[in-house]
């Protein structure tokens, strides 16, 4: 192995290699704890830690970096405390998320490190949106993010390589290529000798260097790092290394053949390194022997305090306060008093107008929302007034724009991510999981993102881009969820969604765009969210729904104008108003609960099951649910009347009137 200096200090030299053996010596002390039983698992990171450490040492520490599950030398070189670091091993309540997550799942906002998910793409599109805020705010600042080489097969990787090329944002993509994707080796996971073609492929300069030389490693990412910082633009570095222990410790390395192994072995970055600073006189043997002594009494004490520190007890009412960002929201009326007739979509239209202003630095994104205007022309005239830095059409890769918003809201910046229809969300919804929805109960740091989902049928749109599913993320701790009936509903609870610091969903029914008018504030006001609406008052029944489906309850109660009943309109799903149906149920006895997703597993399940629980004693009656079929959602008008449970709705009220 060739080591050039490159005119680095012998200061630097040196600096190095204490960066590169401490994690080495963590390791090493890692596998002893695991042989003793007294941590659970370890993904080991030996033989590959001058890639991890020489691209931290090239980044100035006010510079994010997103690293993996084998870049424990990040961590240790972005000066974390090694005790709390082995408390999160351990997963006591004193590590970065509580022990609600493992080893490097995690992020520090103090450290300017995100942390990554199991599914390894996720992260790329989070460092797009960091990079963004990064050159909105004019600072001359790069983002590195981390991934190996099987995570290149996924799709956010190559989502995040287009979104970065396209919009020229200053990203550092490193691939640590170590062989395998746990036991498949890289001939089973792409064709041809290196991954950075694929970097070329979408137009970024791409490299391929020595992953296990720290000095190359070092000398060419800080060379990188200058450009990119002077000329905003992604560079892809693939290393080429090697970990030398198994993807995790009870996995082995039996398929690595021994020649592999013995290659390898002899391009260990530490001891390379080691020999090197040796020969060039740089440290003597004594003092790399002291050197180590020092290191391993550092760790040792660190692992003795986290081992000495306080036993793990539950708290359950922190468990689920963590869920969310802590947000009281405060009711804001309206200033002026005055009104104007609204369309649906105008009112949505007019509150992302009002908090574009409100939050100067907002962004809005989506696939043909600035000189289009999007689909449905919500933002028709958006870009003109807030340019194209604000209004930012998107390429089609809903998972690396909402990565980008996560990134954003990292930095401090709100955004709106519009799907173009609901149905579209199925290809970001991973990022919407795993990423939006837990990020704040694994490591406190909140997701400021609202996803607007134009949902709905009854316009013969057919089976993708008709569908209701909402009830896909009902289930999801984490996310908020609203789905507004009328005009004066749309715009207040937009807005508040837009004002809470965590992540929402905010559904529009298609098919009340255009239909549904009414008088709404022309200033900007705010809706309680998680308060339902009695949109009418009444003695015989409960009606609980939302959308469409209080639309369609009006027009049944006026068929049977003898009876009454409670129709509530949930208007916020998640939470949704527990307190609004008891009272209403204790009230009138029974209760119909109407939405238009598929009956099985629906909102009204779940809803069903809570008043049985809670409100038995009251019920003089089944709850009833009325629901689409458990079928896709067909074109054909006459099949997709026949799917939505509208014309099935009089005949379960009357049933349950006269139960």
């Amino acid at each position: 192995m060739l080591f050039q200096t490159n005119n680095l200090t012998k200061k630097t030299l040196r600096e190095l290699y204490l960066a590169i053996l401490k994690p080495r010596i963590i390791e090493e002390k890692m596998l002893i704890l695991l042989r003793q039983n007294k941590i659970s698992k370890w993904f080991s990171g030996i033989g590959q830690e001058a890639t991890s450490v020489g691209v931290v040492a090239a980044t100035k520490i006010d510079e994010y970096i997103l690293p993996m599950h084998r870049n424990l030398g990040v961590f240790t070189n972005r000066d974390i405390s090694l005790v709390q670091l082995f408390n999160q091993f351990q997963g006591k309540v004193d590590g970065f998320t509580k022990g609600r997550d493992r080893s490097f799942h995690f992020g520090s906002k103090d450290h300017n490190i995100v942390g990554m998910i199991s599914h390894l793409g996720p992260q790329l599109g989070i460092a797009d949106g960091i990079a963004l805020a990064k050159k909105l705010k004019k600072e001359k600042k790069a983002t590195v993010v981390f991934t190996g080489d099987g995570g290149t097969s996924e799709g956010d990787f190559h989502e995040a390589l287009n979104v970065a090329s396209v919009w020229d944002l200053p990203v550092l993509f490193v691939i640590e290529n170590n062989g395998y994707g746990l036991s498949t080796p890289n001939h089973e996971q792409f064709k041809g000798e290196s991954l950075a073609i694929r970097g070329e492929g979408y137009g970024i300069e791409s490299l391929s260097i020595d992953g296990n030389n720290i000095l190359e490693v070092y000398n060419t990412v800080k060379d990188k790092l200058e450009d990119i910082r002077k000329q905003p633009r992604p560079i892809l570095i693939e290393c080429f290394t090697f970990r030398m222990r198994g993807h995790e410790e009870a996995s082995g390395t039996k398929y690595v053949p021994k020649e592999v192994m013995e290659h390898w072995s002899k391009k260990d970055p530490v001891i390379t390194y080691q020999n090197f600073l040796i020969e060039e006189k740089i440290y003597s043997e004594d003092e790399i022997s002291d050197i180590k002594e020092e290191i391993k009494k550092e760790v040792n004490a660190a692992v003795k305090e986290s081992f000495d520190g306080k036993e793990f007890n539950v708290n359950p009412k922190e468990e689920l306060e963590d869920v969310f960002y802590p947000f009281d929201q405060k009711i804001i009326f309206p200033k002026e008093k005055s009104i104007s007739e609204m369309r649906f979509v105008d009112a949505i239209s007019d509150s992302l107008r009002q908090n574009m202003n409100r939050y100067k630095d907002m962004i809005i994104m989506g696939q043909d929302i600035s000189d289009y205007g999007g689909v449905f022309k919500v933002t028709e005239g958006f870009v003109d007034e807030f340019g194209r830095d604000r209004v930012i059409n998107t390429p089609l890769c809903e998972s690396a724009i909402i990565g980008t918003a996560l990134g954003l809201s990292i930095e401090g910046i709100k955004s709106v991510v519009e799907m173009q229809f609901a149905d579209f969300v199925t290809c970001g919804f991973n990022q919407i999981i795993n990423n939006l929805a837990k990020i704040h109960y694994r490591w406190a740091q909140n997701a400021d993102v609202v996803v607007r989902m134009p949902t709905g049928g009854g316009v013969s749109a057919g089976p993708f881009h008709s569908q209701s599913n909402e009830a896909w993320f009902f289930h999801t701790p984490g996310l908020k969820i609203v789905y507004p009936s009328c005009s004066s509903d749309a715009k207040g609870l937009l807005n508040a969604a837009i004002e809470d610091p965590n992540p929402y969903l905010f559904f529009e029914h298609k098919a009340l765009y255009r239909s549904h008018k009414e008088m709404v504030f022309d200033d900007y006001y705010t809706t309680e969210v998680g308060k339902a609406k009695f949109v009418e008052e009444g003695s015989d029944l409960t009606i609980v729904t939302y959308g469409m489906g209080v639309h369609w309850s009006t027009e049944a109660m006026k068929k049977i104008p003898s009876n009454s009943a409670d129709i509530i309109d949930l208007r916020s799903l998640q939470p949704w108003d527990k307190e609004a149906v008891r009272k209403s149920v204790e009230k009138t006895n029974k209760l119909i609960i109407i939405h238009e997703d598929s009956i099985t597993g629906g909102i009204g399940a779940e809803i069903s099951a809570w008043v049985t629980e809670h409100c038995f004693n009251s019920l003089d009656g089944p709850v009833i649910r009325a629901g689409g079929l458990d079928t896709p959602i067909p074109f054909r008008k006459e099949l997709e009347d026949n799917y939505m449970p509208k014309n099935r709705i009089l005949d379960k009220i009357r049933y349950l009137i006269k139960y």
